[in-house]
């Protein structure tokens, strides 16, 4: 009850001075009419959403529109308020230095209009920014291709390719021609290989139903398909009947890896071969410092040796980072999704890169390298939670690993 009180008064004084910045700028009456009762529905409907949320069902494509409509609302109305609450302070000090020196002009004056602009124009960035989010960017495909050089690679695999998808969550979908959009994407790459680096759902094996065909659709390259498990691909985040029912979900969600010809490996490695030389590629079950360590590498790894060649596939870039790089039986390159690059950023090659994540996550997005060993992590294919995606498009990556020294 007391956080449904704290979240009604934080609503209302956000509330309150959105009323103070239009008022000073629009006169219509009928326009606050339609405003505040679009905000009341708007309201309501969360407040009704998010209280009959079900545990035992998970997010559904309502609970999605809550998260976008609370964004939507009330990320620009924080920062409007932000900076008439900072207009306050200055008109406060100036009231107690008008009352000391008796000025009859009263105690606090006049908001500036000027102020009230600026916060409106800034409220409108992140509004503007999360209605495309929503209505484009979760479907603005990025084909990010990257070469990495090892003079350790095997002579047969010097030009291989590899294409590298990420956290599917295929229960957001809601738009299938985007996908088969996405999908043809990836055949047009071509590529020699393609890794899938898990979360194929957000919790329930149904929710890839519609989608099997389509993904299905990926063709099977010269040296295969090959795919992991993430941390939502374990059913950890809903209340289950029973743990009988949660097992055989995730019974389910395995047998979706080979309806769509992907060959998931669970701590076990495959050896690929060309001209009597072979690369491993290594699949680890999930392994996250916050998400749980199913993930086993030895095991994984048992029977390969420091010489061999080794792409590793983990889910969160965190084992990497604790983990991966560091072990003495040298992984080359480790390929990780999982953060989604936060779905929330900005990214200007070369001059910057930010999102949130990167305060939670060292490696979070794109490519990372420590004493010759690589991660690259997928900033990944679908979307969760926040139904859109802001300066963090969904990627899929075409790697191309050659012979030799990088060039300077």
């Amino acid at each position: 009850m007391v956080r449904w009180v704290v979240f009604l008064i934080f609503v209302i004084i956000l509330e309150i001075y959105a009323f103070q910045a239009f008022k000073t700028l629009i006169k219509s009456k009928w326009f606050f009419v339609f405003y505040y009762i679009t905000s009341a529905i708007a309201l309501a409907y969360i407040i009704y959403q998010l209280y009959h949320f079900d545990r035992s069902v998970g997010q559904t494509p309502k609970t999605m529109i809550t998260m976008g409509l609370l964004l939507l609302l009330y990320v620009p109305k924080l920062l409007l308020s932000i900076i008439l609450f900072g207009e306050d302070i200055i008109r406060f000090f100036y009231g107690l230095f008008s009352l000391v020196n008796s000025d009859s002009e009263g105690f606090l004056p006049e908001r500036r209009r000027f102020v009230s602009q600026v916060a409106l124009g800034v409220a409108a960035i992140p509004f503007a920014s999360f209605l495309y989010g929503i209505t484009i960017g979760k479907y603005n495909f990025k084909v990010i291709k990257q070469t990495l050089f090892f003079p350790d690679l095997p002579d047969a695999f010097d030009g291989i390719t590899i294409t590298h998808i990420s956290d599917v969550h295929s229960g957001s979908f809601d738009d299938a021609e985007k996908i088969q959009y996405a999908i043809d994407l990836i055949n047009e790459q071509n590529s020699d290989m393609v890794l899938f680096t898990g979360d194929i759902v957000n919790t329930h094996a149904t929710e890839m139903d519609p989608w099997i065909d389509t993904f299905k659709g990926i063709h099977n390259p010269k040296f295969g398909k090959f795919s992991i498990l993430g941390n939502h691909d374990y059913g950890e985040y809903v209340d289950w009947k029973s743990q009988t029912a949660k097992q055989a979900n995730f019974e389910e969600i395995k047998a979706i890896h080979n309806k769509i010809d992907f060959k998931l490996l669970l701590n076990e490695h495959v050896k690929i071969k060309k001209d009597n030389q072979e690369l491993a590629i290594v699949g680890v079950e999930n392994w996250g410092r916050k998400f749980g360590e199913r993930g086993d590498l030895n095991l994984a790894s048992k029977g390969l040796t420091k010489e061999d060649f080794k792409i590793v596939m983990s889910h969160d870039p965190s084992h990497w980072d604790e983990k991966i790089q560091h072990d003495d039986n040298h992984y080359h390159l480790t390929l990780s999704g999982h953060t989604h690059g936060f779905q929330f950023g900005i990214e200007i090659p070369g001059w910057i890169k930010w999102s949130p994540v990167q305060y939670v996550y060292k490696q979070w997005a794109g490519l990372y390298e420590n004493a010759g060993r690589y991660i690259y992590v997928n900033r990944g294919f679908g979307f969760h939670a926040y139904p859109g995606r802001v300066g963090i498009m969904p990627e899929i990556t075409v790697i191309e690993l050659k012979k030799g020294e990088k060039v300077a």
